[in-house]
């Protein structure tokens, strides 16, 4: 490789790390992967394709040291190593994906994508600190042996920067070792990673508490291991000599664990007492257990003061999560305290891989489903004899396959269900903002509120003073939070909108003096169709009830009906209109969107559709669906202009009520004639005659015949028989 690149200390590093992951790597690697390798290092550090870091560590010897880690703490992966050592040339774009999978083998490719990925996430700038952070990444990593190259490679790190010169960015990558990847290591079973990268993160964010603890135990880890070893030999003399068959671990508490006891306990060293930690493991039937684990007991403490108030017997009684030990802490030599943990390899297993496993024991936050996943994949690393990493490459990680992890411009991260759009994450972040948001920028493109986010995507919402919720809004959003607040804002738009328009009515009748009865109003709400007081009002308050109109018909509602005579022309007769029809229906009678349920609508008086035409919905400027007929005179201008605000409708099947329809008839001007048509209309039994207009001239008729029918086979079957009437020339469906 090119001397030019590396220092003398580097070039010397270089030689090292090489030789040891060589004989590392002998027996799972091909003939000439190390030649390749060294080839096309070799040509990208001469096109300058390996720049170094952020902290001007020398990629190469940062690759090779985390692929020796790899190796040396967990296991040796020919596709893993080769990924690691890979990856800096693919990240520059040195080398293409279509040739690494040419190359290199789609597994490799697979590993190095996942890399690539989750190193897109270092640049949004986002709130590591967050939960959701540690869940999108799992999301973004897709393959375990990912996630396990990403904490090898943060140890190599913390390693490397031991002193650097940017005490700001070495404690911002300590702080987030120790949120996000200590605790990864922990639930990986990866013990010895998760203790050096927590030692490392206390050294480097509060060195001087570190150095204190250190110089305090004083004493070295072989030292240490050796007081261990002092305190557990007449231990396992005893133990010999009973019929008990056991294992025992010891272990010294690390320096940021002891930290933290120090610091919950709110106490110095010297009242520390566990320092020091043994574990004796019996093998014994479950019948048995309790009273080995005893016996185990009372030779310890035969030999050792114990301190009563320190004695936790969870044999007895165990606790609320299953978990079973009996905890001792005794005064080993040189007066020193030690915890004994005493259990069975039942109730072990079950204290690291059940109910209680040791990471949740410590408190630290899981789910279950990604719990049992991990302790799954710990299983392969603790139980493998060889590969373990070979049985992960089809292990995916979908259990947050129903959310999306999405970020703001700020970096924070905020977490919405499969399906959510932009206006979901409006209203998530704030009412007022998802009621004015007009749509987002979504990773720097303008997308429309109803665009669908995916993982990643940093959105930017975008709003308008004069944007009100919109029923059509209910199509689309998939949030709770956003369904709500979108169908309580119409709530109080049609409550505002219903009490204008009683103010109006009441102002009107008042000045012309006369008294709103209410069991009058709402006669002549049933009357008009309407189904509730408030579509009333919301109609007279938007002008689709002439307010004159709605007076007169109030006076005539209790006035006595005038019988119409027998014999009468149509130059004769006099005009008796009734409420022009706007009825606003209910969802139960037509399907609007994908079946949305408890929708107002108003049938268009452009047209007046009828059960049975082939409608539209529009979305009016209002925000009120209107319904209209396919071949209204409006139809065409409205597509044109507004195909945005058009919605799906149909009708359900559902048929009850009436629906008005105006006939535009012909005919000559008979004594009689009007006779006849209304005697042909009131014998229909589902229809209704609504009101005439009818002109004469010159002995020829023509007029409007409004009526309520419930569909168009009722209304073609009237104007069949209309036609019949003697006199008619011709009866056609206005409008």
């Amino acid at each position: 490789m090119p001397n030019a690149y590396f220092t003398d200390d580097e070039r010397l590093r270089l030689i090292e790390i090489s030789r040891r992951l060589l004989r590392l790597t002998r027996d799972i690697t091909l003939p000439d992967d190390v030649a390749r390798v060294r080839v096309i290092m070799t040509e990208g550090i001469e096109q300058q394709h390996c720049p170094r870091d952020r902290f001007s560590i020398n990629p190469i010897i940062h690759n090779l040291e985390t692929a020796l880690l790899l190796c040396e703490k967990i296991s040796p992966d020919r596709n893993m190593v080769l990924a690691i050592l890979l990856f800096i040339l693919c990240k520059s774009e040195f080398i293409e994906e279509k040739e690494l999978v040419k190359e290199w083998g789609d597994d490799i490719a697979r590993l190095i994508r996942g890399l690539l990925k989750v190193s897109t996430l270092y640049a949004r700038q986002a709130a590591m600190e967050s939960d959701n952070f540690r869940k999108l990444l799992l999301t973004f990593a897709e393959d375990i042996r990912v996630i396990i190259i990403m904490i090898v490679d943060r140890l190599a790190m913390m390693r490397a920067i031991n002193h650097h010169p940017d005490e700001k960015m070495v404690h911002d990558v300590a702080y987030e070792s120790n949120y996000l990847y200590a605790p990864l290591s922990h639930r990986l079973g990866l013990y010895s990673i998760k203790s050096e990268l927590e030692d490392l993160s206390l050294k480097y964010t509060n060195r001087q508490t570190y150095t204190d603890i250190a110089h305090k135990l004083n004493q070295t880890k072989a030292s240490r291991d050796a007081y261990i070893a002092e305190f557990i030999a007449p231990i396992k003399e005893k133990l010999d000599a009973t019929p008990l068959k056991y294992e025992i671990k010891g272990r010294t508490k690390s320096i940021y664990s002891i930290w933290n006891k120090l610091v919950k306990q709110k106490t110095d060293l010297e009242h520390i007492y566990d320092l020091f930690a043994i574990r004796i493991i019996i093998d014994a039937e479950q019948e048995k257990e309790k009273s080995d684990c005893w016996l185990a007991y009372s030779l310890i403490t035969d030999m050792y003061q114990p301190n009563p108030s320190r004695m936790k017997d969870w044999l007895s009684i165990p606790k609320s999560n299953g978990y079973e030990s009996l905890h001792i802490t005794v005064k080993g030599p040189g007066d020193r305290w030690v915890e004994v943990q005493i259990r069975t390899r039942r109730m072990d297993l079950i204290a690291e891989k059940g109910l209680a496993a040791h990471w949740k024991y410590k408190g630290i936050k899981s789910e279950e489903s990604l719990d049992a996943w991990m302790n799954n994949v710990r299983d392969i690393l603790e139980t493998a004899e060889t590969g373990p990493m070979e049985l992960m490459k089809n292990m995916r990680m979908d259990f947050y396959d129903k959310e999306v992890f999405v970020f703001t411009p700020k970096g924070d991260l905020f977490k919405l269900p499969y399906g959510a759009t932009v206006l979901d994450f409006a209203f998530h972040i704030h009412t007022k903002l998802g009621m004015s948001c007009t749509g987002a920028k979504v990773n720097g493109r303008n997308q429309k509120i109803n665009y669908k986010l995916r993982s990643g995507d940093t959105v930017e919402i975008m709003t308008s003073a004069q944007q009100v919720p919109k029923i059509d809004w209910l199509a689309f959003v998939v949030t709770g939070k956003a369904r709500n607040r979108i169908r309580q804002s119409i709530h109080e738009m049609e409550n505002r909108a219903s009490s204008l328009g009683k103010e109006l009515l009441e102002r009107r009748l008042k000045n012309r003096k006369i008294d709103l009865v209410e069991a009058t109003l709402m006669k002549l709400i049933k009357k008009m169709g309407f189904r509730t007081v408030t579509d009333f009002f919301n109609a007279i308050a938007a002008e689709q009830l002439d307010i004159n109109e709605v007076i007169e018909q109030y006076v005539a509602v209790d006035r006595p009906t005038e019988t119409t005579p027998d014999k009468i022309s149509a130059e004769e007769f006099q005009l008796q209109p009734t409420a022009p029809d706007d009825t606003r229906g209910s969802s139960d009678v037509l399907v609007i969107g994908e079946g949305i349920k408890g929708v107002n609508y108003r049938l268009s008086k452009c047209c007046n559709p009828i059960y049975g035409d082939e409608v539209f919905g529009f979305i009016s400027s209002e925000g009120v669906i209107k319904i209209h007929r396919n071949d209204c005179p409006n139809a065409a201008n409205i597509r044109s202009r507004y195909p945005y605000r058009l919605i799906p409708t149909r009708w359900s099947g559902k048929v009850g009520e009436q629906f008005g329809a105006t006939l535009r008839i012909i005919g000559n001007d008979d004594i009689g004639i009007v006779t006849s048509i209304t005697s042909i209309i009131n014998k229909e039994s589902s229809t209704t005659l609504r009101s005439i207009s009818i002109d004469s001239n010159d002995g020829i008729f023509q007029g409007f015949l409004g009526v309520g029918v419930r569909d168009t086979a009722a209304l073609n079957t009237l104007i069949k028989k209309l036609k019949t009437v003697k006199g008619v020339k011709d009866v056609q469906r206005s409008k």
